[in-house]
């Protein structure tokens, strides 16, 4: 038999999430099985598997020893080099810049992913233990395409993943992009549509009027600089949607130069041709804390930025955007 006392690192989760990722080899089937014989108790009787942990609750599973080995092992955190750079930590969050080309999370068994350097970073600098975890494992909050670069928020315990997730999602931290874009724009923009997912070809559709299954976007535009072919403009993304700010300058006649899927493949060529451009030249490059909650009161107002990669600068001043 084993119990588990609920830290405040734990609380404010379900009962039956927090046991499939503490007996993470365990079929959730067999989870729910032992709460409805009382192998698994919580504070003392059945439980429905839905109860919301709270701190100082306990858990008692009366599995044999051979079962807890067969049901939980320990997160295998492989060593691997860093290519993010820190740009502030503490012991709630750490906030980091991704460089073009990395994916934040991998798309198969043996990929390579920002969320495994993020993994092997912590672990090296000691503020993650997979041992002593109970089955957490620290996660990037928000997510950028692989050739996206710039600011991604990680949560280093389970309350701070929880309140950094609903903090992005009521728009709590404002998150800001930097691009350059096709035409001339002289005057900030809100565009506001629907966002359509093209399963079949990996694409994202906008519309203006509402079609079934459609999602609400929202996206900000402010131009920077123009030189009347290009645009330096920063793009305030509202919602948060499968390349939202891609499609929607696209669908408004202003594409992001050196984007493969949504731009303008002459324009394409020519920077390909001049500056080596392979992808879309956009970075997440400001966020700002709006609105915080605990544990994040301190970070109030505060605001975060990196720089453009270098190729931004070179396209700048190529095209008299300085």
């Amino acid at each position: 038999m084993r119990q588990i006392t609920i830290t405040p690192l734990e609380a404010n989760q379900r009962l039956d999430k927090f046991l499939m990722k503490y007996l993470n080899e365990c079929p959730k089937s067999f989870i729910y099985k032992g709460m409805r014989t009382k192998k698994i108790k919580y504070n003392g009787k059945k439980p429905q598997g839905n109860e919301i942990l709270q701190e100082g609750d306990e858990i008692k599973i009366f599995f044999t020893e051979e079962q807890f080995k067969t049901f939980s092992s320990e997160k295998e955190v492989k060593k691997v080099p860093i290519s993010f750079q820190t740009v502030y930590e503490d012991e709630h969050i750490l906030i980091v810049n991704k460089p073009m080309g990395l994916l934040t999370q991998k798309d198969t068994a043996t990929g390579h992913s920002l969320a495994d350097e993020v993994l092997s970073y912590l672990k090296d600098n000691g503020s993650y233990d997979p041992k002593t975890s109970k089955g957490f494992t620290p996660a990037p909050c928000n997510r950028l395409d692989r050739n996206t670069a710039g600011i991604v928020l990680v949560g280093k315990h389970i309350p701070a993943v929880q309140v950094l997730g609903e903090m992005l999602q009521t728009k709590q931290i404002s998150k800001y992009y930097m691009s350059i874009v096709l035409g001339r724009v002289t005057a900030p923009m809100i565009l506001k549509g629907y966002h359509i997912k093209q399963e079949d070809k990996n694409e994202v559709k906008i519309t203006t009027e509402y079609v079934e299954g459609a999602k609400p976007v929202e996206t900000r535009i402010l131009p920077l600089k123009t030189n009347g072919r290009y645009t330096l403009v920063e793009v305030q993304l509202v919602t948060g949607k499968t390349h939202q700010i891609r499609a929607h300058l696209s669908k408004i006649g202003h594409p992001i130069i050196g984007d493969p899927k949504y731009g303008d493949p002459i324009e394409n060529q020519y920077f390909a041709s001049q500056y080596g451009l392979k992808y879309q030249i956009l970075c997440a490059y400001k966020v700002k804390f709006e609105l915080c909650k605990t544990p994040f009161l301190y970070l109030q107002d505060r605001v975060f930025t990196v720089p453009a990669p270098a190729i931004y600068s070179q396209i700048c001043a190529g095209e008299a955007l300085l």
